[in-house]
């Protein structure tokens, strides 16, 4: 088999994009567009890839840290020049280099692995990658000799009003012979207004010298989007988040409004799940079998067990176990365990915390800083109280512990194993196994005083 390599296109900065963050580096469905491309790319049997950078060239190769080989495209003096300076990784090597540009994010394994094929069955020297536009105004046209061959690219600003007409566009992206494509990038000129060097000029060079070129059009014309602006970030947006959601109703999970329903590119969801409109599925999140998460709920990088239910909340960075029942409007903050069966209700923040199985805390809360053990009950409006201005302390609730209603755990503090706590409690010494504790002041009633109050008013 033909040796295969890749050259992605990643130094421009993207100055339409109007934004401090380099133009690759904008996520779509939580994925920056140019891990999208190394990702699709990845998958092709290849035998080195080169990424191109320049502007965010630390930021890039931190994001995608050793999947690639790196070249410094110093001044961006276009994409030709971008591509030779890959020269020291590829000149040498014999066989096909794919050259892709890495703010296509939408562009799939598939459709790479069609056009390297096409272009190896026709032994062209380069193949551009087409795709019929039913408004093709901006684009480059490709014109075609009558056995199908590409006769020349000519922009659109250059097309004749016949050449207009044309439908079939250039999408940027090639296939190379590339020793062909080192050779030719060595005659390819500045000769024009920008001053730049084309990599488009790479195909006029070598239809002169005699040499195949071909075309192979992609029947997937939303895949070939290049994403220059917000507008267009936007469309990569919707189109990626389509293709994620069918993917997962393939699959065999429900998704109740495609279309309201945000799910990020490394999200797993298990069958017979179902999702209610309004969620945010964020991060590398996990969520089993059997659950129903929404509506109008946020997930970020949690891992969720099987036959659990989530309702109008949010949570991050957290594990969440079997058979769990969270919201409405409750909050699981980072570094949260919740074991199988738990309860967290209506207006309870967990921050930091873990809860044993079966423990229960099923309203107006804020547990934080905590280990609460098995089968415990967090009483309406239970805090712990974990922190004095300047640390945090940790609060202990062993299994079985009762804790009632508007009870204040100062931290440090254990509750024991089966121990009560009195509701309007304020709890800063250790509760002994079994015990009950009282912390409240006692009540003293004073006869006539709202009446004695009135008459002096």
């Amino acid at each position: 088999m033909t040796n295969r390599y890749a050259v992605v296109l990643a130094a421009g900065q993207g100055t339409r994009m109007k934004s401090k963050l380099y133009k690759v580096l904008h996520p779509v469905c939580g994925k920056s567009m140019v891990e999208h491309v190394i990702d699709q790319v990845s998958a092709l049997e290849l035998h080195k890839i080169v990424t191109i950078i320049g502007f965010g060239a630390e930021l890039v190769k931190s994001t995608l840290g050793d999947r690639s080989e790196y070249a410094l495209q110093e001044e961006q003096l276009g994409t030709a020049h971008a591509v030779m300076q890959a020269s020291p990784q590829l000149k040498q090597e014999k066989g096909t280099t794919l050259v892709i540009c890495g703010d296509t994010p939408l562009i799939t394994t598939e459709t790479m692995e069609a056009l390297l094929k096409h272009h190896e069955e026709t032994n062209a020297k380069a193949t551009i990658l087409t795709a019929h536009a039913e408004d093709p105004t901006g684009y480059g046209r490709i014109i075609r000799q009558s056995n199908g061959d590409v006769k020349r690219i000519v922009e659109h600003k250059d097309a004749s009003e016949e050449e207009r007409t044309v439908k079939e566009i250039n999408t940027g992206t090639y296939c190379f012979d590339n020793e062909a494509l080192f050779q030719a990038l060595d005659k390819v000129s500045n000769d024009n207004v920008q001053g730049e060097y084309y990599l488009p000029d790479v195909i006029e060079i070598l239809k002169n010298e005699g040499e195949t070129v071909s075309a192979f059009q992609t029947e997937r014309f939303a895949e070939t989007l290049g994403v220059n602006d917000r507008v267009a970030l936007a469309q990569a947006e919707k189109t990626m988040r389509e293709r994620i959601n069918r993917q997962h109703m393939v699959n065999g999970v429900t998704i109740i409004d495609p279309s309201n329903t945000y799910i990020s590119a490394e999200t797993i969801i298990g069958s017979d799940t179902t999702i209610l409109p309004g969620t945010t599925l964020l991060g590398k999140t996990e969520i089993g079998t059997d659950c129903i998460i929404g509506p109008n709920s946020e997930i970020k990088d949690c891992r969720i067990g099987n036959q659990t239910t989530i309702r109008q909340s949010v949570a991050h960075n957290s594990s969440i176990g079997s058979e769990v029942a969270i919201g409405p409007f409750a909050h699981i903050r980072p570094d949260s365990q919740i074991s199988d069966e738990v309860k967290i209700g209506n207006f309870v923040e967990v921050k930091k915390a873990s809860f044993g199985k079966g423990s229960k805390a099923s309203h107006l809360s804020y547990i934080g800083d905590a280990k609460v053990g098995a089968d415990v009950n967090l009483g309406c409006g239970s805090i712990t109280v974990n922190y004095d201005g300047k640390r945090k302390f940790e609060t202990i609730i062993e299994d079985g512990a009762f804790v009632g209603c508007n009870s204040n755990l100062i931290a440090p503090v254990t509750i024991g194993k089966n121990a009560y706590v009195a509701a309007g409690s304020t709890i800063n010494n250790n509760v002994p196994e079994e015990a009950l504790s009282i912390a409240r002041a006692r009540q003293t009633n004073k006869e006539n005083y709202a009446k004695r109050l009135k008459s002096k008013e």
